[in-house]
């Protein structure tokens, strides 16, 4: 990989939206969040994504959340901003925005709902990236929720811009890792997505990931991040397992996986992160047993790998 591109290469937990007790972006809470996780030893943040509950968020409060972590963590550790709207006008805003605060990085996933053609989309994303001429851009592959995918033809486009240094691929099959670090080389990082295929992933050739359960277990990742470099692919795979479990126990709930992300860091690490934004499910009473499991199974694997 480029020497440049090594900032991105390792865990990077996606940030989750942090609300107080009215259901507003707090400040304080997401400088907490923000605190917890950089302590932990991760080596970076990504900010405003699907755990970040984007789509649901106004751009005002996308830009509160990114000022406050730039604030709490900016300069300690790598910073992605997901600047996405579906719109182009907030989208360019959003990166402006993120570029003034000093991000090492905009990330766009495609826009949603008309399935436009890819002239469209590399537009849309060249746009936003225009808005911010001093930051790498980063191309968010998730067709499962977006309803298009990135392909091999869109993708040598967007390479015509020399700010495009990286896709975070969440689509589920691995070979899809292979291609962009193949069409890549050396000048593209590749983040691994589906946090359930994270030894997969770095294996297939993926420098880093991303992934909407890391917070609530950064030890976990960074655990198999380091074995994966030591060559002890094993004993990583032996704590993916583990893991995985705990992301199905999370899954099991009523509510919205990440409305149980968040109590479970509120069970094990005192963090008060709030709820979900409607029309994301919160948890139910029925909920509250699950969550307590899964942070009852994050801790007993920290204490058993790491």
């Amino acid at each position: 990989m480029n020497a440049k591109l090594e900032k991105y290469a390792g865990v990077i937990p996606a940030f989750y939206a942090c609300y107080d007790e009215k259901g507003e972006v707090s400040g304080p809470a997401v400088r907490a969040l923000a605190r917890h996780l950089v302590s932990k030893g991760v080596k970076g943040l990504y900010v405003g994504g699907s755990s970040g509950e984007c789509i649901y968020l106004e751009k005002e409060e996308r830009m509160l959340t990114l000022e406050n972590v730039m604030a709490e963590v900016g300069g300690e550790v790598t910073v992605i901003a997901h600047v996405a709207c579906n719109n182009t006008r907030e989208s360019c805003q959003l990166a402006a925005h993120a570029e003034k605060l000093g991000v090492d990085a905009i990330a766009s996933i495609p826009p949603i709902y008309f399935r436009l053609p890819e002239h469209a989309i590399a537009r849309y994303w060249n746009d936003m990236s225009a808005a911010a001429p001093n930051t790498d851009f980063i191309i968010y592959n998730i067709p499962q929720l977006a309803g298009v995918a990135l392909t091999p033809s869109l993708f040598r486009e967007m390479r015509k811009n020399p700010r495009v240094v990286g896709v975070k691929n969440s689509s589920m099959p691995t070979y899809d890792l292979e291609i962009w670090r193949r069409l890549g080389g050396d000048d593209v990082a590749v983040f691994n997505g589906p946090d359930e295929q994270f030894v997969a992933g770095r294996v297939t050739g993926a420098s880093g990931g991303i992934g909407g359960t890391y917070a609530v277990m950064p030890e976990l990742f960074l655990k198999m991040d380091a074995l994966i470099r030591e060559g002890r692919m094993t004993e990583a795979e032996e704590i993916q397992h583990a893991v995985n479990a705990i992301i199905e126990r999370m899954c099991a709930t009523h509510g919205n996986m990440y409305a149980t992300a968040k109590k479970m860091l509120e069970i094990n690490a005192g963090l008060h992160c709030g709820s979900v934004r409607a029309p994301l499910a919160p948890l139910a009473e029925a909920d509250l047993p699950i969550a307590e499991d899964a942070a009852r199974m994050v801790r007993e694997a920290i204490g058993r790998f790491c």
